[in-house]
C-alpha cells in the first residue's frame, strides 16, 4: 500500500521547499526585468517627454528650457512685469493728476416758515432769496508743467462766472484761473499760483496701436479723486458727437477708444501709456454701453499749449463753412464724381448757412452745394478730415483748396482768420 500521496508529513516537507524556490526565483526574474525594462522606458519616456515639451515651447514660442513648471513660472513673471509697470506709472503720475471743484454763488429761498411771503426781506429791503457759494461740478485736470499750468476739459472750465480750485493729490487747494478755452476743440488751460509742481510729458499719440495697454486717472464721479483704471486702446480715429445733458453737442474727431472705466469726474484727466506719458485727455464716454470711452490725442492739445505759454491764448483757424463728409450714400443722393471731400451744405436750422458771411470761405468765393476735396494737395478723407486738417495751420496762413464747383474743378486761395 502506497500512502505516500496522502502522508501528511511529506505532503508537508516537500511542497513549502518547493514554493520557497519558486518565489525566489520570481523575485530574482521580477528584479531582473524591472530593471531592464524600467531603463529602457524611462530613457524613451524622458525623449519623449523632451519632444513634447519642445513641441510646447516652439508653440508657444518660449524657449522653457526645464520641464519643472517654468512656463506657467515664467507666465506669472511676465504678469508680475506688467502690474509692476502699471503700479509704478501710477505711483510716479498721480502726484500731477489734480481734482477740479467747480463752485458758484447759487440762489437759496427761504422757506415759508423763515420768511411767510418774504415779509421780511421786503422789510429789510433785500430780496427773498439769498446766495451762497455752493458746488457745482467737479472734473480732473493734469499739470504740465512745475510753474501750475493745468490741462483739463473746456467742458469743465466752461462758467465763467464760476470759481475753480484745484486740489493736488497731498490735500492742498489752491485757487485755479482759467488761462484759455479753445475754441473747437474740448481743451481748457487753467494756471494754479506756485513752483516745482510735479509734471506729467506729452507723448506721442501718432504712434498708438490698438490693443496696447493704457491707464486713466482721474476724479471719479466728482468725488473719488486720483481714482486708476487700466484697459486697452479699443479704436483710434473714431469721430463722435458728444452731449453735455444740457442740449449742448460738439463734434469730437479723431478721437481714441478705449475700455479702461471713464466716468463722470474723470473728465480732463490723462490717459496714460506704460511709460507714463500723456497719449490722451480723456473726454467722453458712451451711455447705454459699457467700457466704451473716449479721449483726445495728445498731438491735439501740443500745439494750443505751445500757444498759451508763448502768448497767453489759443488762436484756432478758422475756414467758416458748414460740411459733411462724403460717404456713398452722399455721393449717390447728390451725384457726384468724387467719393471723397466734403459738401459744402446748410444745417438745418434756417440761420445755419452753408458758408459763413465775411467768413474767409465766403470772401473766397465757396458757396453752397461745392464741394472741397484737397488741402495744398491732400485728400480729404477718413484719416484727413477737414477740420482736423485747417486746425494743423496757424491763423494768416493762406492755403489751396481744391473744389469741385458746378460741374468743374478748380483751385481757390484761402487765407485762414483766426475762429472768434
Amino acid at each position: 500500500m502506497e500512502e505516500i500521496k496522502n502522508d501528511p508529513q511529506k505532503i508537508n516537507k516537500t511542497k513549502p521547499a518547493s514554493f520557497k524556490s519558486a518565489i525566489a526565483i520570481a523575485i530574482i526574474l521580477s528584479i531582473i526585468f524591472s530593471s531592464f525594462f524600467g531603463a529602457v522606458f524611462g530613457f524613451m519616456g524622458g525623449k519623449i517627454s523632451d519632444k513634447l515639451f519642445s513641441k510646447i515651447s516652439q508653440k508657444l514660442g518660449k524657449n522653457i528650457g526645464q520641464k519643472d513648471g517654468s512656463l506657467f513660472s515664467e507666465s506669472r513673471e511676465r504678469i508680475v512685469e506688467e502690474d509692476s509697470a502699471v503700479i509704478d506709472v501710477v505711483e510716479k503720475s498721480s502726484p500731477a493728476v489734480v481734482s477740479i471743484v467747480i463752485t458758484k454763488d447759487v440762489t437759496k429761498y427761504k422757506s415759508f416758515f423763515e420768511d411767510p411771503f418774504g415779509f421780511f426781506d421786503e422789510m429789510n429791503g433785500s430780496s427773498q432769496g439769498v446766495t451762497e457759494k455752493q458746488k457745482v461740478g467737479g472734473g480732473s485736470g493734469f499739470i504740465i508743467n512745475s510753474n501750475g499750468m493745468i490741462i483739463t476739459n473746456k467742458h469743465v472750465a466752461s462758467d465763467q462766472s464760476a470759481d475753480y480750485t484745484v486740489i493736488t493729490n497731498e490735500g492742498k487747494e489752491y485757487p485755479a484761473k482759467v488761462l484759455a478755452r479753445d475754441p473747437v476743440k474740448d481743451i481748457a488751460v487753467m494756471k494754479i499760483d506756485g513752483e516745482n509742481f510735479p509734471t506729467l510729458e506729452l507723448g506721442d499719440s501718432d504712434s498708438l496701436k490698438v490693443g496696447q495697454t493704457v491707464i486713466a486717472i482721474g476724479n471719479s464721479l466728482g468725488e473719488f479723486s486720483n481714482s486708476v483704471s487700466r484697459g486697452i486702446i479699443s479704436g483710434l480715429r473714431r469721430n463722435v458727437t458728444a452731449g453735455s445733458g444740457l442740449g449742448q453737442t460738439e463734434q469730437l474727431t479723431n478721437i481714441i477708444q478705449t475700455d479702461a472705466a471713464i466716468n463722470p469726474g474723470n473728465s480732463g484727466g490723462p490717459l496714460l501709456d506704460v511709460s507714463g506719458k500723456v497719449i490722451g485727455v480723456n473726454v467722453a464716454m458712451a451711455q447705454g454701453a459699457e467700457n466704451v470711452a473716449f479721449s483726445i490725442p495728445s498731438n491735439q492739445i501740443k500745439k494750443m499749449v505751445e500757444q498759451v505759454k508763448d502768448t497767453g491764448k489759443i488762436s484756432s483757424p478758422f475756414l467758416g463753412i458748414r460740411s459733411i463728409a462724403i460717404s456713398q450714400t452722399i455721393q449717390k443722393e447728390n451725384n457726384l464724381p468724387f467719393d471723397y471731400g466734403v459738401l459744402v451744405t446748410r444745417g438745418e436750422k434756417i440761420t445755419d448757412f452753408a458758408v459763413i458771411p465775411g467768413s474767409p470761405a465766403d470772401k473766397a468765393g465757396l458757396v453752397e452745394n461745392d464741394v472741397i476735396l484737397e488741402i495744398n494737395g491732400k485728400k480729404i478723407d477718413a484719416k484727413n478730415q477737414l477740420t482736423e486738417m485747417i486746425s494743423n495751420f496757424n491763423v494768416g496762413d493762406e492755403i489751396t483748396l481744391k473744389i469741385w464747383h458746378k460741374g468743374e474743378t478748380k483751385d481757390v486761395k484761402v487765407k485762414l482768420e483766426e475762429r472768434k
